[in-house]
């Protein structure tokens, strides 16, 4: 069998599988990467194209949702600080659309399954007889570091890595995140939509005997045409934030090595601009080679 026939039969199955014998349709929880249209995977943007129906939210960023015609995508988003739709409306509009014999595909930012309620999303589908594919994406907490000039792992400073969400459940009594132990693991900590709650996890970090010139970049908008980095230290990071005026979508990496753009950036290819004070006239697009304001 050539190639060609391998790929018009996986087609073909991928065609005969959008719905069950019931006439019920595909949901397809696909990761969209970090932002950049060009880091979607070939299936993801199979999935998008094929797709009756696409719920997003804001994450996959402005220039892969402008692939999606209008007429077949709902925005689905929550945004820090404004609007949001509840996680039950979304959980139960998948349904709904599956049941209408509709392709769905549920487009999140980087992967599905870290920190993007595909797990939920899942569990609601299957308890509601709803067949549904799992298209992991490029997350955001390694890949937005990484096009920073920033490894999350590195041999000469650290050989482990961990991932907290800054934006826990509001209804739980108590945080689940035990920064006293993550403080003593010596690795890498990438938080994902903590900008609101720089202070509190820095202070608790500090608390539990992380030092105070500990590296520290924040990453905004990473692989958006307007990706712009500010580093610090934790002593530090909070003035840089505000003077800087970063905002969502960001990620914060704290660690060693956090201060490594600095040391490569003179040579990166499209690592995002050096943010700048507030209310200057940032380029994001400027320095090439590395980004520099």
């Amino acid at each position: 069998m050539t190639g060609d026939d391998q790929r018009a039969g996986a087609d073909e199955h991928s065609n005969d599988d959008a719905t069950d014998g019931d006439g019920v349709g595909t949901v397809h929880l696909v990761g969209s990467g970090p932002g950049d249209p060009e880091l979607l995977t070939m299936k993801a943007a199979r999935l998008i194209d094929e797709a009756d129906v696409v719920l997003h939210d804001k994450l996959p960023g402005p220039e892969i949702l402008e692939m999606i015609p209008v007429e077949k995508r709902e925005d689905v988003g929550k945004r820090a600080g404004g609007e949001w739709t509840p996680q039950e409306y979304t959980n139960n509009r998948l349904v709904e659309l599956a049941r209408e014999g509709k392709d769905v595909v549920r487009l999140k930012g980087g992967d599905p399954f870290v920190f993007g309620r595909g797990g939920e999303e899942m569990e609601h589908l299957a308890d509601n007889g709803i067949p549904f594919e799992v298209v992991p994406g490029i997350t955001s907490a390694v890949a937005g570091a990484g096009a920073a000039g920033i490894p999350v792992t590195h041999r000469d400073h650290v050989s482990s890595v961990s991932f907290v969400t800054g934006h826990e459940d509001p209804t739980k009594d108590e945080s689940a995140v035990d920064w006293d132990a993550l403080a003593a693991t010596g690795g890498t900590l990438v938080v994902l939509m903590g900008v609101g709650k720089l202070p509190l996890y820095t202070a608790e970090l500090r608390e539990a005997g992380l030092a105070g010139d500990t590296p520290v970049a924040l990453i905004e908008r990473a692989t958006w045409p307007d990706m712009r980095v500010a580093t610090g230290t934790l002593d530090t990071i909070i003035d840089v934030r505000d003077e800087t005026d970063i905002e969502p979508p960001a990620i914060t990496v704290i660690g060693e090595v956090a201060a490594t753009r600095d040391r490569v950036k003179g040579f990166l290819q499209g690592g995002g601009a050096d943010a700048i004070e507030a209310g200057a006239d940032a380029n994001p697009t400027s320095g090439g080679a590395g980004g520099v304001e």
